[in-house]
């Protein structure tokens, strides 16, 4: 072990491995890349530059890790997918730059061959989080403390997840999306909305995320115009299909369309429909 990680270290400027830590030799990495004590990555992993991997931390399976990750300690990347219906194909886990994987995180690869796990840049992970096979995962997203997401979940930029829950197989969580902890989520989460409960539903628009996010200074978002939009899709008596093409009619600007673009997707036969306003 020790003789390998040795060859390893004159094969990549800077990198660092612990001598109680094992790297495949033919695992990539590259500068400034920091392996810690007990850390196991094997042979078809690629680590970019500067991202350190904490102590018992297996990296493993089909797995490419962008620049600048911190992995902390016994996180588990690329294992193979909690799924019956997985027969060993060599599918991927592709991982971009500046995020935080923190204690006890697991990221597992997909399920058939050709599909990938993808996790994008500068998201927080907290300990205990589960993404499961399939997962897509966009941009500045956080999630929190033991939080349980299952296959197929796709959660777009900037989402933010309560702690203590769990998300059903294909849900879709969408930009800007408050989730508070400890609901269910078993329905698709729109755009700049707040969901809470058990089972979860809908409580209105995330202002506070709006607010935070810095669009209310962007000329091109219009708050009124976006709650006007959600009124007609949530508060009037038409069903669903029925309000989004009134809304449609009607001035749209970029995120009242991206809201009725989801709820579109979401009423299809492949999703699990929008989750319910609370009565």
């Amino acid at each position: 072990m020790e003789n390998k990680n040795t060859e390893l270290k004159s094969s990549f400027r800077g990198v660092k491995v612990h001598p109680n830590a094992f790297v495949d030799p033919r695992a990539e990495l590259h500068d400034g890349v920091m392996i810690s004590q007990g850390a196991i990555v094997g042979p078809n992993v690629t680590i970019g530059k500067g991202t350190e991997i904490g102590p018992n931390a297996v990296i493993t399976g089909r797995t490419q890790i962008g620049k600048n990750n911190k992995v902390f300690p016994n996180v588990f990347i690329g294992l193979d997918p909690q799924d019956l219906k997985y027969k060993g194909a060599s599918t991927e886990v592709i991982i971009g730059d500046k995020n935080t994987f923190r204690e006890c995180v697991t990221i597992n690869k997909a399920t058939d061959e050709g599909d990938k796990t993808i996790i994008g840049n500068n998201n927080l992970l907290m300990a205990y989080t589960h993404i499961g096979h399939n997962c897509e995962l966009g941009n500045r997203i956080v999630i929190s403390n033991s939080v349980q997401v299952a296959g197929h979940v796709k959660v777009e930029d900037q989402a933010i997840i309560g702690g203590c829950l769990g998300v059903h197989q294909f849900v879709h969580i969408g930009y800007l999306a408050m989730i508070g902890g400890m609901t269910r989520v078993d329905r698709d989460v729109p755009p700049f909305c707040l969901a809470e409960g058990h089972p979860g539903r809908l409580r209105g628009l995330n202002r506070i995320g709006i607010k935070r996010s810095g669009l209310l200074e962007n000329q091109d978002f219009d708050l009124k115009l976006l709650q006007s939009t959600w009124n007609l899709l949530f508060k009037s008596n038409n069903v669903m299909s029925e309000a989004l093409e009134m809304a449609k009619k009607g001035k749209l600007d970029f995120s009242s369309k991206k809201l009725c673009d989801f709820l579109k997707d979401s009423i299809s036969k492949e999703r699990r429909g929008p989750m319910p306003l609370i009565n």
